[in-house]
């Protein structure tokens, strides 16, 4: 299986200044059993890059009236390994997607990693409908952000198995939490909808009471200027990633205290990954990061030196938060690619589940209008044999349905009993559906299950 990942345009795949996409992809590459088939292809001006598996799209001989991500995009579909590709994936940009569509043979899967009403190529219904009806895959790394994508669409999306969401990973540590040192971190942009300013006013009042404990910062911000004076509060600037993990493996409390909805929290990910006792607000996806933090509910500084000075106080509850942090932690690189492996696998036709029993979706003409009369019918039997097979079965009587729906909008009843299989197959969301002389379910339903229903098989016993 060949398969190429287009990074998002200005994300730099260095060990110098690597972002959450690229950190995360490399980790989950490491760990594919399609390791070496895969190459990541992106755009950088740094030279350690993060793994061999590389292509720099350079944006030599570009014109000057053509877009930097055009030029890099077009780029992209034109190299011959691309094309022969079984499998593209797309990181955080879904703008590129309409010229992406240019390569018909190849499957294509979207991962967001930000708010999709945020980006372009997916803010409004018609964009999101869009790439639900070409893409193969949609991924999103928490539950928030697919959230945030199904905004204003029909709940019938809601659960097709073209939405996925994949949270981030971060390798386990085995840390030593005796070892852990009095320290409280902060990482990441040093601006307000970070809330830097409330982490930086309560932790001077907190270095004010406790002498023995000390504050690490990592990160920067050229636009917005917060400035904190105290000489146990460390500005470390913008590091590299191994910095910031051996920065954690030391730190007792780190807060990720976000104004602004966090489409998921690396730098929380990261922090329970290494033992930390977390203080995280619940804006966002952060919640979804891990079980074992405090929650901020109240965004402001007295709240949040509360939290800090609880913890700092109480040893044990700290310990105790320290150690569940580790011992709950699954988010696990092997983890995490094991299941976008079975995504690919899956998408290619290589995956074969071992389901011994299914959820089987049954329709076809049950009788409930004749009282009885009919009971032993040839759907019945089969509908029977299903279950003695110990499979989970839900029915649909397809002649009832139109029998009792018909209406001078509706004169024979199918335009309830498709809506009505819809919106089942959203709840339900069955492994096999099993249709018996049922003609009036037409062929647009038929086509929307194929699409966005990939994963179900479709069987007609007429």
């Amino acid at each position: 299986m060949k398969i190429s990942i287009l990074l998002p345009y200005k994300e730099n795949f260095s060990k110098e200044y690597a972002g959450a996409v690229s950190i995360f992809i490399n980790s989950i590459n490491l760990k594919s059993v399609y390791k070496n088939e895969i190459t990541v292809y992106g755009n950088t001006k740094y030279k350690q890059i993060l793994s061999k598996s590389y292509y720099n799209l350079s944006l030599k001989n570009k014109s000057i009236i053509e877009s930097n991500s055009n030029f890099y995009v077009n780029k992209f579909i034109k190299k011959k390994t691309v094309i022969n590709s079984d499998i593209i994936e797309i990181h955080n940009r879904p703008n590129y997607i309409k010229k992406i569509l240019l390569l018909k043979k190849v499957k294509k899967i979207l991962y967001f990693h930000n708010n999709p009403l945020e980006m372009k190529g997916s803010a409004s219904v018609n964009d999101r409908l869009f790439l639900i009806k070409y893409l193969d895959k949609i991924i999103f790394n928490s539950l928030w952000t697919k959230n945030q994508f199904l905004i204003n669409l029909p709940t019938i999306y809601k659960k097709i198995d073209k939405l996925l969401v994949v949270y981030q990973s971060a390798k386990k540590k085995k840390i030593d939490i005796k070892k852990k040192e009095k320290i409280i971190t902060f990482v990441g942009k040093l601006n307000a909808a970070k809330g830097y300013d409330l982490f930086g006013k309560a932790c001077i009042r907190i270095l004010d009471e406790f002498n023995d404990w000390r504050v690490e910062v990592v990160g920067d911000e050229a636009r917005e200027r917060i400035n904190f004076n105290h000489s146990r509060f460390n500005l470390n600037g913008f590091q590299n990633h191994n910095f910031v993990e051996n920065l954690y493996k030391k730190t007792s409390i780190a807060v990720i205290c976000s104004r602004w909805d966090e489409p998921f929290g690396r730098t929380s990910l990261e922090a329970v990954s290494n033992g930390c006792a977390a203080i995280i607000s619940n804006k966002g996806g952060l919640p979804e990061t891990t079980r074992d933090a405090l929650i901020l509910k109240d965004l402001n500084e007295f709240k949040l030196y509360n939290l800090i000075r609880q913890l700092i106080l109480d040893n044990k509850k700290r310990k105790k938060l320290q150690k569940n942090a580790l011992k709950n932690f699954y988010l696990t690189d092997t983890y995490i690619s094991k299941k976008i492996d079975t995504i690919r696998s899956i998408l290619i036709k290589t995956y074969k589940p071992k389901k011994q029993k299914l959820k089987i979706l049954h329709i076809t003409n049950f009788n409930e209008r004749h009282n009885g009369r009919l009971f032993f019918n040839t759907g019945r039997r089969i509908n029977n044999g299903f279950i003695r097979l110990n499979h989970s079965v839900l029915t649909i009587s397809d002649r009832d349905i139109q029998s009792y729906h018909r209406s001078l909008n509706d004169l024979d009843g199918s335009q309830k009993l498709n809506s009505k299989l819809i919106e089942t197959i959203s709840n339900y969301v069955p492994d096999i559906i099993v249709l018996g002389h049922a003609d009036l379910i037409n062929i647009k339903t038929l086509k929307f299950i194929k699409e966005n229903y990939q994963e179900q098989k479709l069987y007609n016993g007429s």
